[in-house]
């Protein structure tokens, strides 16, 4: 298992890093950080699916993810010590756990890695800006796609994803999650299981998505990691 951002930061900047870390297991549903609350921990995750969300009242609606190819609470990159999201894991994993304070006075100290993270940071924020795209402009079916195609990347193609989730990931009634799923299955893009779906077609989901999905990861390897 390894990290997108650590397989390719410098020796020096791994060195300065890896003292502060704590490899630890997290569980399906496991907070990261709270809204409005002080982000303690970075985590640079070797497997697993989290979730960004934004909130309003009882409204929630995921704005981002990430796996193995990044970090958790990139708000403390930006000098901000809490966020108006907050974050879970959807599928549990393993990471690389860091204290914030460490990380950001890691940072102050290395350009390299401060130019290596604040990369990162922009690619997320193209996630989320490709997120409000997608919510505005693009049908459910193809939102569905898209987001389908994003848990792929990170959890492999067997996705222990329930109709909970989807509905939380493409703010929907589950009824409409599951009339979008059974049309994917109709055309033998996915099969839809008990907590489980699997991509049979990759291409004709890239395809069904209709250029909702594509961007962020083209950034991700044109300024990161040509790997993932």
């Amino acid at each position: 298992m390894e990290n997108g951002l650590l397989s390719v930061m410098s020796r020096d900047d791994r060195a300065l890093l890896e003292p502060h870390f704590t490899l630890v297991e997290l569980e399906l549903k496991q907070p990261l950080f709270d809204a409005h609350q002080p982000i303690d921990y970075v985590y640079f995750f070797l497997s697993g699916l989290s979730s960004e969300i934004a909130t309003v009242g009882r409204e929630n609606i995921e704005v981002g993810c990430v796996g193995r190819e990044g970090l958790s609470g990139h708000a403390v990159l930006l000098d901000v010590e809490c966020s108006p999201h907050y974050a879970f894991m959807q599928g549990a994993g393993t990471a690389l756990r860091i204290r914030s304070c460490d990380l950001v006075r890691m940072v102050d100290q290395s350009s390299s890695l401060r130019k290596l993270l604040s990369r990162y940071v922009h690619v997320f924020m193209t996630q989320i800006a490709q997120s409000a795209l997608a919510d505005g402009r693009f049908t459910l079916q193809q939102r569905l796609a898209r987001w389908l195609l994003m848990c792929q990347d990170r959890l492999g193609n067997q996705m222990p994803l329930t109709h909970e989730f989807l509905a939380l990931m493409l703010g929907v009634r589950r009824p409409g999650v599951t009339t979008a799923m059974h049309v994917l299955e109709g055309e033998h893009l996915i099969k839809a299981e008990r907590a489980s779906i699997t991509i049979l077609d990759r291409p004709g989901l890239i395809a069904t998505a209709g250029g909702s999905y594509g961007l962020p990861e083209e950034e991700y390897r044109r300024l990161i990691n040509r790997a993932f």
